[in-house]
């Protein structure tokens, strides 16, 4: 099982893709560490927010993270590096993605803030400086940014960092519900690029990312999911007030939405209650076709035949000089 730990709503930049800025939680409503150690054993946590360090106590969030989870990735904008460099120098195992969304001018626009494109790669920087390994960039992709993207991938290769997408995405949780592409054929070639990209380097870790990608193009378009969602079986969300719920793409974030509260069951109880199969069912049912890594990439493991036949048919067109192929 996987989770996401949504750690707060409080940020530090103006997205214009996500308004989380415009509804932040206090405090004193955000759940304490401890709450934590009431979680499963999971193979795989993604720490995020939010901007997560703006926790005082993420490093013991971070703490007991680690004890149930086999792997630890937490997520960040790379704005407050000096913290940063504080909290990661006593957890150099957890991995670290920091969000920047185009180049320089490209990425403080749009994160509403100047001068973020430089905080965030001098975290990245002083981050591989200090030893951490499982480090790397990630962008949501839009139509502002999509001519960005291949410039931004091979300035993160180049330096030896990790390279994850996303797509603008529609939800409570982004607090915004008119995210849309627009410039279709933009988007889905600068996607297109990128992924041939990917399958001409000697990683297998970037063929399965060209597939993941191949998925936010079928995202854009409009096309059902290239997997089923596991979203509430195989991962779930925790939110700051402590509710479970099976993800982060619900248009909603009433309590009908959400599996029970950790606050006040333990997590067995939610997890084999009768609203979290109701939700289950609802999942198999949802028209969003989102295609985000929380529940795609889950799903590609589950299912690692699909994605497989792909990567081998694809990365033999590449090794052959030919175009991949969609299907």
């Amino acid at each position: 099982m996987e989770a996401a730990i949504i750690t707060t709503y409080r940020c530090t930049n103006q997205c214009t893709m996500c308004h989380i800025w415009r509804h932040q939680t206090k405090r004193e409503q955000e759940f304490e560490p401890r709450l934590l150690t009431k979680l499963p054993q999971l193979r795989f946590a993604n720490i995020t927010g939010g901007e997560p360090f703006l926790r005082d106590d993420i490093a013991d969030i971070i703490t007991v993270v680690k004890k149930k989870s086999s792997r630890v990735v937490i997520s960040t904008n790379g704005f407050l590096t000096d913290t940063i460099m504080s909290i990661m120098a006593k957890h150099k195992d957890v991995g670290v993605r920091v969000s920047i969304d185009g180049m320089p001018h490209t990425n403080d626009v749009l994160r509403g803030k100047k001068h973020c494109f430089d905080h965030s790669l001098r975290t990245l920087m002083e981050l591989k400086k200090m030893g951490l390994r499982d480090i790397g960039v990630a962008i949501t992709v839009s139509d502002s940014n999509a001519s960005d993207m291949l410039d931004l991938y091979k300035t993160a290769r180049v330096y030896g960092f990790e390279f994850a997408t996303a797509v603008v995405h529609n939800s409570y949780y982004f607090h915004i519900h008119d995210n849309r592409i627009t410039k279709e054929r933009d988007v889905v070639d600068a996607f297109f690029n990128l992924i041939t990209a990917l399958l001409r380097t000697n990683r297998p870790k970037n063929w399965y990312r060209a597939y993941f990608n191949y998925g936010l193009i079928n995202y854009v378009l409009g096309r059902p999911r290239l997997l089923p969602c596991g979203a509430g079986t195989d991962m779930f969300f925790l939110d700051p007030f402590g509710e479970i719920r099976p993800c982060n793409g619900m248009a909603s974030d009433d309590r009908m939405n959400s599996m029970g509260n950790l606050k006040e069951k333990p997590f067995a109880d939610i997890w084999n209650s009768l609203q979290a199969q109701k939700l289950r069912e609802r999942v198999k049912t949802c028209p969003r076709n989102c295609w985000m890594i929380g529940t795609a990439a889950p799903a590609m493991k589950k299912n690692i035949v699909t994605p497989t036949i792909w990567v081998v048919r694809n990365k033999l067109r590449s090794i052959l000089g030919k175009q991949w192929v969609r299907s």
